[in-house]
């Protein structure tokens, strides 16, 4: 096996050959009129075998990934596909061109010269000129082993990106449907705004905040867990459909479904409620799915199909955890219901475990339930202990007005209908409060400004939020986040 540390030692060589020979390795820009392969290829689609076209001179720029024939033929690779050079050694090299021969795989070049189909039907340019645009000194992983190695896969995202077409095509897909999204939105008059990162309280959501420092302002702040809070500020004044699609920070656990910054879509609407933002979810959904290539919504997955074309099921959480263990939760005092919870193997409460009833619902829920939702399903009715930002129910005050979308076993989406109420919500804070003076590293904090702005009167609302991480896994086949992030977080 050839040492990489000679193979760079080797080009390194060439590459000083070349510049004494006058050669510019990197030089500033290319021809702006460059042609990407896939239009040479519609364009000459009737050329026939053996056949050239002297006044078809083009000029294409790219990767070089095969060679052939010492330096003759050459695949040489764009963003739109791959078209072949034949480069006649003979000809004339101009001062600072590259010589053919001197081609590296890996190399990204510039070939100026006249389009032709060789004998064996191969649509070619005939190289007049070449030009080196980047020098490569390191060896590319084979292009049809692929590269195997996911540690490297994920650290070099860039070498993936060369060795492994899918990995493209998943970027691509993740930009169409985050495109996809905006616009969809923005078709329903909703404004795109933004939002701080950095959060002098962490809120929005219970999630273990990252910690920084404001050097300048001289005072400790935190990655922003969500965006919810500002966003509904901005509806107390006066706007009334706002979204926002931007990075989120938690500190906490990697898997293959978590990653500590993430992408959430969050959208406030007011003069709403949890169901309107419930159908907007599916509509969202639907729109999502098209984009990544799935007009009727059938989401192919792990050897099953996701439907997100029709009317998604909706159930309470506390019926499904009945259906699936008998256990009638509304009929539960609090004692029982933790009891219950650690009969099904949930850890008491003073090693962590549910401390009040809806904590223990939700546990159940979470450990039975929630694997068997492989069918897109609304989860309604969660616990009001669960949901410190949500509107109590009206049918049960244990219960927020509050849903999740569920498929495939995974959490894609989070709604309810907004708490409005200045007082109810500064007693949910002073609770979280409490919880995190007695350990809980993701309570949230008492937000003053948030609940000043809360007295100014914030109309009725609902909101929603989307993992576009997680959603566009479902929609590109892929096992792991790592996978549809393009530089996910890793260890050392």
């Amino acid at each position: 096996m050839t040492n990489p540390c000679d193979v760079f030692a080797a080009r390194r060589a060439r590459l000083h050959a070349l510049e004494a020979a006058g050669v510019c390795a990197y030089p500033a820009g290319a021809a702006p009129a460059r042609v990407h392969a896939a239009r040479l290829h519609a364009a000459h689609a009737a050329l026939a075998a053996g056949q050239e076209h002297p006044e078809a001179v083009v000029t294409v720029a790219g990767r070089i990934r095969a060679v052939r024939n010492s330096g003759l033929f050459m695949d040489l690779s764009d963003e739109s596909g791959t078209i072949q050079l034949f480069a006649d050694r003979d000809r004339p090299v101009a001062p600072g061109a590259l010589p053919p021969g001197d081609v590296q795989l890996g190399d990204v070049v510039e070939a100026h010269g006249h389009v032709r189909r060789t004998a064996r039907g191969e649509l070619s340019v005939a190289v007049h000129s070449l030009r080196l645009l980047a020098a490569n000194l390191h060896p590319l992983p084979d292009r049809r082993a692929g590269l195997r190695d996911t540690e490297i896969r994920y650290r070099r995202r860039y070498l993936d990106m060369l060795a492994t077409p899918e990995t493209v095509r998943t970027l691509r897909t993740r930009s169409a449907v985050v495109s996809a999204l905006r616009r969809a939105l923005e078709t329903g008059d909703y404004l795109e705004v933004e939002t701080p990162m950095l959060h002098g309280v962490p809120g929005g959501a219970t999630a273990r905040p990252f910690r920084t420092r404001h050097n300048a302002l001289g005072r400790e702040m935190h990655l922003r867990i969500a965006p919810e809070l500002h966003l509904k500020r901005l509806l107390v004044g006066g706007l009334e459909r706002v979204f926002e699609m931007n990075r989120c920070f938690r500190n906490e656990g990697l898997s293959v479904r978590h990653d500590p910054e993430f992408t959430t879509l969050e959208v406030y609407r007011a003069y709403a409620d949890g169901a309107a933002m419930m159908d907007l979810a599916g509509a969202l959904l639907r729109t999502a799915a098209a984009a990544a290539g799935f007009p009727d919504g059938r989401v192919p997955f792990g050897g099953r199909t996701l439907d997100f074309g029709g009317p998604i099921p909706a159930a309470a959480m506390h019926d499904l955890v009945r259906g699936a263990t008998g256990i009638d939760f509304p009929a539960l005092d609090p004692a029982r219901a933790m009891a219950e919870a650690v009969r099904l193997g949930a850890p008491p409460a003073e090693a962590g475990g549910p401390r009040t009833w809806g904590h223990a619902l939700e546990w159940v829920f979470g450990a039975v339930v929630e694997p068997t939702l492989v069918r897109p399903t609304f989860v309604t009715a969660l616990p009001l202990d669960v949901s410190p930002l949500a509107r109590a129910s009206d049918d049960d005050p244990r219960l927020a007005d509050r849903f999740e979308l569920y498929a495939n076993g995974w959490e894609l989406a989070n709604g309810f209908t907004e708490l409005a109420d200045p007082r109810e919500q500064r007693r949910r804070f002073e609770a979280q409060a409490a919880a995190a003076r007695a350990g809980d590293e993701e309570a949230m904090g008492l937000d003053e400004d948030y609940l000043t702005a809360l007295e100014v009167g914030l109309p009725p609302a609902g909101g929603l939020g989307i993992g576009i991480d997680r959603l566009v896994m479902l929609l590109t086949g892929s096992p792991a986040i790592r996978d549809v992030i393009a530089f996910p977080t890793l260890r050392d």
